[in-house]
């Protein structure tokens, strides 16, 4: 791989790195306010559907870390 191609990727992987910090942080706001919310409001539709949010930003996280290893892989 030359030397742009390879200046790109590690652009990109940095990106995506921004990109998941951003995601986590919200995720752990978004945490934060669920296990400050009462318990029964825990239970309604709305807690489930934050409880949701929470389980896909950290699905997105892992798969972005996933990326961020396939892209390092082929700097190497």
């Amino acid at each position: 791989m030359n030397k742009l191609r390879r200046k790109q990727i590690e652009e990109i992987s940095g990106k995506i790195d921004d990109l998941k910090e951003q995601i986590q942080s919200l995720e752990d706001e978004e945490q934060e306010s669920y296990d400050n919310m009462p318990e029964s409001l825990q239970d309604s539709e709305r807690g489930e559907q934050m409880s949701d949010n929470i389980d896909t930003m950290d699905d997105i996280v892992t798969d972005m870390d996933n990326i961020s290893d396939s892209l390092n892989q082929l700097l190497e």
